[in-house]
């Protein structure tokens, strides 16, 4: 007779590997992990009070049971079966929630969470899905240029580490690319490391660019699913050197001016517009009908006026595509007459011309010892203020830098011309003789006394202007004089000679000195002889007193005498 324990054991194994059959009616659960992180699988199971243990295991593709943890509901002890892929990766916890670490695509399983009691088994399925994010992606082996009107590979689009597997789209400036006959070529393929199970994705745009995709970036995307759902991530932009044939040649004149005048260095720069442009070009000289082949420039150095005309350019393989520049090589020419140093005499007539030549219209100025002129100068008559340095100067406004200057040092000479003066001072006392003097080179002076020959040397003299100046002496001559200026200079010496009378008031001075000394030897000489009078008178009164008896006759002489001497003291 069997005991009862070994009745439950048969019972138990009989149960295990009949579970299949005695699934509860649960439905798909399915628990969603990144890969790497640690996948929670809840047993969703209420644990019945009889239960004597938990189990969990997953299905092999054939169906068959792999069996990896195991918790006694009384010993509450865990034991996790000898399955090598999940050492030291699993944790069952005690409402038997079964946790896998580090996430793999191989945990992509269905999982199977078993309550055992005595006399039943109830089961709850799990599904797991793992998820891996690809990287970003990336476009490598890039076109190093694309030529327009030609199919040719843009490049390749990479996304690696995805699971499951994601899909590539390509983009231009920002719009989908879908594959179109001998335009767009789309070439997608995928491959899985046997070991991580990870998809590389790999995408190839064979592409045929027009001008239109100059500086258009080019992006691509993958499209893939994660835990949460569909996700995209993009590339960087790419952007290529189209490469297009040139369709316009043109021509640029360096530097660049408004205008060029006679000794400018001139440069020719023939462009054309496509890429990689020419390197190479014909240019055209005027005159001349076979071109001289060049780089992109072509220098004409120290141009001159018949250089004007049309300088073209062409390329080399392609005559017909060919580009003109008009060039004005601006002149300008002076002739003065006459000019450098010139010597007249004083009085000579003198025609002075200043003769301009010029491409366009030109400013003449005529300057006199840095002065500016009003007008051209014309000597009919040369005068000593007509001397001095004259400029004549021309310029083309429109033309920077093209001016001409040519000058005229005019020297005016003429023999010394003598003219004095004589001013006699209001007192009468001295006389001012001024010798005047025109000439050129200028003439020195001398001053000399007739008779005695002795020069006067304190003179005073004015400035040297225009050709003129003067000589001045101041004198008091005691007698009749005669004065000689001398004016010498390298064209002639002239004489001139003039009498200068003594002073007349001297002698009227002397009588009027005698005259004031007379009067005052009269006054006192009067008052002497009023004082002998009034003495007289004095004596002659006294007798009078006592002689009472005089005629009438003597009285009146007496007031006579009186009257007299009263006049005499006044």
């Amino acid at each position: 007779m069997e005991s009862k324990g070994a009745s439950s054991c048969r019972l138990l194994f009989c149960l295990l590997i009949s579970a299949t059959v005695l699934r509860p009616g649960l439905g798909w659960y399915t628990v969603n992990s990144a890969y790497g992180d640690t996948i929670i699988m809840p047993c969703r199971l209420d644990v019945p009070q009889n239960l004597m243990f938990g189990k969990w295991k997953y299905e092999k593709p054939d169906g068959s049971p792999v069996f990896i943890a195991f918790r006694s509901s009384t010993k509450k002890s865990v034991q996790y079966d000898d399955v090598p892929e999940y050492k030291d990766r699993l944790s069952l916890s005690e409402n038997y929630t079964l946790s896998i670490s580090n996430a793999r695509i191989s945990d992509e399983k269905r999982f199977v969470c078993m309550l055992v009691t005595e006399d039943n088994v109830f089961e709850a399925p799990t599904i797991v899905k793992v998820f891996k994010q690809p990287s970003k992606p990336e476009i490598v082996s890039k076109a190093l240029f694309l030529e327009t009107e030609q199919l040719k590979k843009l490049g390749d689009c990479i996304s690696e580490d995805s699971y499951p597997d994601g899909n590539i789209t390509w983009y231009r400036n920002g719009k989908v690319l879908h594959p179109l006959e001998g335009a767009v070529v789309i070439i997608f393929k995928k491959e899985m490391d046997p070991v991580t199970q990870l998809y590389t994705m790999t995408s190839t745009l064979e592409y045929k660019t027009t001008k239109a995709d100059i500086q258009m970036p080019f992006t691509c995307s993958v499209t893939y699913y994660g835990p949460s759902g569909q996700k995209t991530v993009h590339s960087e932009q790419a952007v290529f050197d189209i490469y297009y044939p040139t369709e316009q040649v043109t021509i640029q004149v360096l530097p660049p001016k408004t205008a060029i005048k006679e000794g400018d260095n001139v440069t020719l720069k023939c462009l054309g517009n496509g890429n990689p442009p020419p390197e190479e070009f014909l240019f055209y000289l005027p005159g001349q009908p076979e071109g001289i082949r060049s780089s992109n420039t072509y220098t004409l150095t120290d141009v001159r006026r018949n250089a004007t005309g049309d300088y073209k350019c062409s390329l080399i393989d392609k005559k017909s595509m060919i580009a003109s520049t008009a060039i004005t090589v601006h002149y300008l020419d002076l002739s003065l007459n006459p000019s450098g140093e010139v010597t007249r005499q004083i009085g000579d007539a003198l025609p002075v011309s200043c003769t301009i030549s010029a491409s366009r219209n030109a400013t003449v100025v005529w300057m006199k010892d840095n002065i500016r002129l009003r007008s051209s100068p014309s000597f009919s008559s040369l005068h000593y203020q007509d001397a001095g340095n004259y400029v004549c100067e021309t310029a083309l406004q429109e033309v920077e830098g093209l001016k001409k200057r040519e000058s005229l040092t005019l020297i005016v000479e003429g023999k010394p011309q003598i003219k004095m003066t004589k001013k006699t001072d209001p007192s009468g006392l001295s006389k001012t003789i001024i010798c005047h003097v025109e000439g050129f080179p200028k003439p020195a002076i001398q001053w000399t006394i007739t008779g005695s020959g002795s020069v006067i040397n304190q003179t005073e003299e004015s400035p040297y202007i225009n050709g003129r100046y003067y000589s001045k002496i101041i004198i008091s001559p005691e007698e009749n004089v005669t004065l000689t200026c001398t004016a010498e200079n390298q064209l002639e010496r002239t004489v001139n000679s003039l009498n200068v009378s003594a002073n007349e008031n001297r002698e009227k001075v002397n009588d009027q000195a005698k005259l004031i000394v007379g009067i005052v030897v009269g006054l006192l000489l009067a008052a002497l002889v009023a004082g002998v009078v009034y003495w007289l008178y004095m004596k002659k009164s006294k007798t009078a007193s006592k002689h009472v008896n005089k005629d009438l006759g003597n009285m009146e002489e007496n007031k006579k005498l009186e009257e007299n001497n009263h006049k005499t003291e006044a």
